[in-house]
């Protein structure tokens, strides 16, 4: 979001107090970078959840893969393993899913509303910019009168500019006192909109861990070795390993 005022000539007299205008800019840039974190985290909360899935998608497509590989009806107990891998890539995908729908629904959802206000915000600023311009104008004009000398048609063009005017700087002074009221109470309430969002963020991801704790304890309590440490498979692998680097199909010529 930015705003840029419109360039028009100035009166002589200071229609705003530079402190007021001060003020006014800074409420509003404050606001403007609160829309900008705001969508941005939108759009990286969406990333990462959009991430999730497909990490759980592809883990389920992984374990799906290898069992229907061959190998798996030709050793029982590989398959039995690969079941279990499977079963647990499935339950997990399942809960990932609940974990995004959830933040789908507290936290990117809120953020997407919290976003639609800005438009409305924007257009009161403009208003307040353009009836500043008008101000400035008639006020201008009237001015231009005073400024001449005091005859008969004079007087009357400057009642009737001063006229115009009256409705205007009304009008102007009770936009501009609304924004500078409004505008600190809606960023002070940023927080407590959002803090329910994030609580349900941490909560969705503590389930979701917790979860995936017991899917994976389950897990290795099927397929691991009790007692072999990741060093002894490692150079069980590599034994392995050697051994068919030593078949005359795939040794070095």
């Amino acid at each position: 979001m930015s705003w840029i005022p419109f360039k028009i000539g100035q009166p002589k007299k200071q229609i705003v107090p530079k402190t007021v205008e001060r003020d006014f800019e800074r409420e509003y840039g404050k606001l403007q970078q609160l829309e900008d974190q705001t969508k941005k985290l939108q759009k990286d909360m969406k990333k990462s959840t959009d991430a999730d899935l497909a990490m759980s998608k592809s883990a389920v497509k992984i374990s799906s893969d290898l069992l229907s590989n061959p190998l798996c009806e030709q050793e029982p107990s590989f398959l039995e393993m690969v079941t279990a891998f499977d079963t647990a890539m499935k339950r997990m995908d399942s809960f990932n899913q609940e974990k995004v729908n959830q933040i789908q629904k507290t936290v990117i959802e809120p953020l997407k509303k919290f976003s639609s206000v800005f438009p409305s915000l924007n257009m009161a600023v403009k208003r307040r910019e353009q009836t500043l311009q008008d101000y400035k104008r008639l006020q201008s004009k009237v001015e231009k009168y005073e400024e001449k000398e005091r005859t008969g048609p004079v007087l009357a063009k400057l009642h009737q500019a001063r006229e115009e005017l009256r409705p205007v700087k009304e009008d102007f002074e009770a936009k501009n006192k609304q924004l500078l009221e409004e505008m600190p109470k809606f960023y002070s309430s940023r927080i407590d909109y959002f803090k329910p969002s994030f609580e349900s963020l941490v909560r969705a991801q503590v389930v979701y861990y917790t979860e995936m704790h017991k899917i994976f304890g389950d897990l290795t309590a099927q397929i691991d070795r009790p007692g072999l440490s990741d060093e002894q498979r490692e150079r069980e692998n590599d034994a392995k390993l050697s051994e068919l680097r030593a078949l005359s199909i795939v040794a070095d010529d």
